[in-house]
């Protein structure tokens, strides 16, 4: 399935987003689609590639929005600098004019300073230099709110804008009418205010969310602008997106290594602290691999592009990040059903609170300003933004600290787990196994054999065995016929024999007598080794222990884990008493031994169907199908590799700790969103109704529709600052 990404301009609520979202998904050939209110962003997934980016931009035009694809960041930075600075503007325009329409409308606020606010009152020409006043406040700040409306209407569709152009217009147009034509008080004060809080809330809200996005901002901020290439043997200073895979680049000493690629000249250290989290430079020489955006530190040297624009790895990480920013987590379906809803709801609200206290009251105006007021103080915004705003801090905080959640339904899915599943190899271990013991009666011989077959081999422990061959200065012997039996070993014919290699599994299944060397075999098994024997003619001739040391703070994590109340399981293809040797090690009391690759994903599964949440941490290609089966799959990246398909969660630094960081941030993160979920409904449950009247004479000033409008602006405001109190939590 093909992903477009697209930046959406003109969207100003929840509903907004909705229709935009409504609008992409009618496209034919359009699989899903995530609109962001909070990061102004579109996910599509195509089902059809035939579907075009113009077919996408096409459809959120006749919405009533605009599109684009691959707008450079600092294109879009600058298109908020001047939607900010507009709204701004507009704002102090109304607010300049709003306080002297509020003086005159009110002059009885002017009497603690000496005013007299009868003279005021009686001033013949009051409601003409009102009328005076506002019209450019209605008609200039808040003309946006009738575009929108138009914009929606012609979708039919209602938003916001549609809640403020009604309600302001009411409002505005009975002071017409009794300024010019019939009897009674003009509440010109009441639209000006409206339009100047409203305002003022969209100034606030669009600079609380910009810093939801400030992870992400961050890490752009990191790469180069330039780089420095050979050509023609000359260096030629180039703009970062010029530079092609297979270009030789030259660093120097203090300068950021701009692409991805691999050294053909010279030596020096890199600091990696923003890939991996580790402070000390790790040493770069001809052959490795350097990564865009860290530092070079004291050397000079020359490596070929092989990673560049998109294909970076700090590219993947952006892009990870953003897509995790732009999906939904479930719990937000609740919130997008009824923000579906709830213009229509509100417009339906207002009109029988009109009625009905029209009809008890005989007051027209009275009933109006009811009306108006339930119409401006409910909130869609934040129940839009309750959500995405938590999940991008959320993901931000993550991505800081080198955890990459992929989408909003794992970053759900994380708290809830209660099962945590370790692959053994590489996961608790550091993955590096060394030749510990061998027990043979000619050691040399049996360590050849063992190297011979091993060398042609992909196993995880064949590596350990050919190292030890080439450090004791040994030469192997050419194979013939060599078998690799999955989860077994390996067998092959050296000197006409058959040679077998591998755990009891295969030597069972060969009808190997073990003669002596059975007590041995138990013997390093318990000390929690992984133990390979060598049989020649039916017989063992030798047993080799290799062993891969545990990380440092493997003990640590399994300890911190079960403190949360999650049980932990090693899973492994190691026999059951070094594997249970391992785990008691470690901590560890339930052990799942001697499973085969394809069979995880079945001890997951059964975990699962016995009503547990499984994470399942791994290293991401082994353990890929057991990741995918996983409710969440945790998948240890190496640094280079983070974009690894088959984990929910990549912890690029590689470290155990990460695991419980990584569920503590989906806990706290859950948390934000159940506070803002909570004060956005609540706000809504005890606002609308208070706005209506029900509680009257109580309440007295959210009935007047200005103050009710500035506690929707408000509302929104507090919905995202309290998203943006995740990134003081400590993980």
């Amino acid at each position: 399935m093909e992903k477009i990404q697209l930046d959406i301009f003109g969207m100003h609520c929840a509903s907004c987003a909705l229709n935009t979202e409504k609008a992409l998904k009618k496209v034919e050939g359009v699989k899903s689609v995530n609109v962001n209110f909070a990061s102004s962003k579109a996910l599509v997934e195509l089902a059809d590639p035939k579907v075009t980016v113009t077919d996408l931009v096409k459809a959120v035009k006749n919405a009533g929005y605009s599109a684009k694809m691959n707008v450079a960041e600092k294109d879009i930075e600058a298109g908020k600098k001047r939607e900010y600075q507009k709204i701004f503007n507009k704002f102090l325009f109304a607010a300049i004019l709003s306080l002297p329409i509020l003086i005159i409308s009110m002059p009885q606020i002017l009497m603690p300073f000496g005013v007299n606010a009868e003279t005021l009152m009686e001033f013949s020409g009051r409601k003409l230099l009102l009328f005076v006043l506002t019209t450019p406040v209605q008609f200039y700040a808040g003309w946006q709110f009738y575009t929108g409306a138009y914009k929606a209407a012609r979708s039919k569709t209602t938003n916001m804008d549609t809640l403020v152009a009604l309600g302001t217009s009411a409002a505005y147009f009975y002071s017409v009418l009794t300024t010019f034509f019939i009897t009674g008080d003009a509440y010109y004060e009441t639209a000006a205010l409206l339009i100047t809080f409203i305002l003022l809330g969209r100034l606030l809200e669009a600079r609380a969310k910009g810093k939801t996005g400030q992870a992400i901002k961050k890490l752009m901020g990191l790469r180069a602008k330039t780089a420095r290439i050979l050509v023609d043997g000359k260096e030629k200073s180039i703009p970062l997106g010029e530079v092609k895979v297979g270009d030789i680049v030259l660093v120097k000493p203090g300068e950021k290594i701009p692409v991805d690629g691999v050294v053909t000249k010279g030596l020096t250290a890199i600091d990696e602290s923003m890939i991996s989290g580790e402070s000390i430079p790790v040493e770069k020489m001809v052959g490795s691999n350097v990564i865009g955006a860290t530092f070079n530190k004291n050397g000079f040297i020359e490596f070929k592009a092989t990673g560049v624009g998109e294909g970076t790895v700090l590219a993947q990480i952006i892009r990870l990040i953003e897509e995790a920013q732009g999906s939904k987590a479930p719990i937000q379906r609740v919130a997008d059903k009824i923000s579906s809803y709830f213009v229509p709801g509100i417009i339906i609200i207002s009109l029988l609170t009109f009625l009905a206290w029209f009809m008890v009251s005989q007051n027209f105006v009275f009933s109006l300003l009811l009306g108006i007021a339930v119409m401006v103080i409910a909130c869609p915004c934040a129940l839009g933004l309750a959500t995405p705003t938590a999940i991008m801090v959320g993901t931000g905080k993550g991505a800081e600290k080198g955890i990459l959640i992929k989408s909003g339904e794992a970053l759900e899915t994380a708290q809830k787990v209660d099962t945590v599943i370790f692959d053994k190899t590489g996961t608790l271990t550091k993955g590096k196994p060394e030749v510990t013991d061998i027990v043979s009666k000619n050691t040399k011989e049996a360590l050849v054999l063992a190297a011979s077959l091993e060398k042609l081999s992909e196993h995880p422990l064949a590596d350990a065995i050919v190292r030890k061959v080439e450090a004791d200065n040994l030469k192997l012997i050419a194979v013939t016929d060599f078998e690799a039996v999955t989860g077994q070993g390996i067998k092959g014919m050296i000197q006409k024999t058959e040679i077998l290699f591998g755990n009891r599994k295969l030597m069972e299944g060969n009808k190997v007598f073990y003669g002596d060397y059975g007590q041995d075999l138990l013997a390093l098994e318990k000390e929690g080794k992984t133990v390979m024997v060598l049989a020649r003619k039916k017989e063992v001739v030798g047993l080799i222990a290799v062993a891969d040391q545990l990380k440092e703070n493997t003990s640590k994590v399994i300890n911190s884990l079960q403190k949360m109340d999650i049980a932990t399981v090693m899973i492994t293809g190691d026999n059951h008493v070094s594997a249970s040797a391992i785990a008691r090690e470690v901590g560890i009391t339930r052990v799942l031994s001697e499973v085969l690759p394809q069979d995880k994903a079945d001890e997951v599964s059964k975990l699962q169907a016995g009503g547990h949440t499984v994470a399942m941490v791994g290293d991401g290609i082994n353990d890929s199908v057991a990741l995918t089966q996983a409710d969440v799959g945790i998948a240890l990246g190496s640094g280079t590799d983070v974009a690894i398909e088959s984990g929910d969660i990549v912890l690029v630094k590689n470290n155990l700790d990460d695991v419980i960081s990584a569920i503590k941030l989906s806990r706290f993160t859950m948390s934000k969103i159940k506070q803002n979920l909570f004060w956005a409904f609540f706000y809504n449950i005890i606002g609308i109704p208070i706005a209506a009247g029900i509680f009257y004479p109580f309440f007295g000033v959210l009935l007047r529709p200005e103050f009710a409008g500035l506690a929707m602006a408000l509302s929104s405001v507090s919905v995202v600052s309290n998203s943006l109190l995740l990134k003081f939590k400590k993980l």
